[in-house]
């Protein structure tokens, strides 16, 4: 096979992910009905993991030849015991590039009555479940708070060979953090912005 069809190969088909990224996440942003009206679904991370007593949706690392809407649904059927079937997947939002070096796949998807029944935290995993009135997230604006991403460059950069000059204008960014309170818990940082986007639909 020749270089070029070697090429064809590869690329055909191919499924395009983040440039460099070395792991690639997927969460499910879980929609229940309770008394009439939609509620947003989130966890409380287990003390002993990283991150331990955050707010979060369920979800985790992809694994080999896993789609990322599949880990969304295993993740949150080995965190909350909710089945897959009882899912309805209503479709990928948006994903969130981390500058990290991952990519973060959330799916919007609604619990049925019956799988929010059948909800069993795994106490490894989860400290708790509960729900908030996707009305309250949409007329509650956050706080919204912004941090700067500010390049360094390394003092022994090739500046010369590479046919630039020291004042070259590197490009710096800023990172949006929402934040919600509801009931003593906030709810923020990438669930944040997921739930952010949510709540401006």
């Amino acid at each position: 096979m020749d270089g070029l069809a070697k090429l064809a190969a590869r690329f055909q088909g191919r499924e395009p992910g983040l440039l460099g990224a070395r792991r690639s996440y997927a969460v499910l942003c879980p929609l229940v009905e309770r008394d009439g009206a939609l509620h947003v679904l989130y966890e409380v991370r287990a003390k002993g993991l990283r991150q331990g007593g955050e707010v979060c949706f369920p979800g985790g690392l992809r694994e080999p030849g896993e789609t990322a809407e599949d880990c969304a649904l295993r993740e949150t059927e080995e965190e909350l015991a909710i089945p897959r079937n009882e899912v309805d997947i209503l479709g990928p939002m948006d994903f969130i590039c981390n500058q990290r070096g991952f990519l973060l796949h959330p799916f919007l998807g609604v619990v049925s009555p019956a799988g929010f029944a059948a909800m069993r935290p795994s106490p490894a995993e989860v400290a708790e479940a509960f729900t908030v009135p996707l009305a309250y997230l949409r007329e509650t604006p956050p706080q919204v708070w912004t941090y700067a991403l500010v390049p360094q460059v390394p003092e022994d950069f090739p500046y010369e060979t590479i046919g630039i000059g020291r004042d070259y204008p590197w490009a710096d960014g800023k990172v949006e953090i929402p934040v919600w309170h509801w009931q003593g818990r906030a709810i923020w940082g990438m669930t944040g912005r997921i739930t952010k986007d949510l709540a401006e639909w």
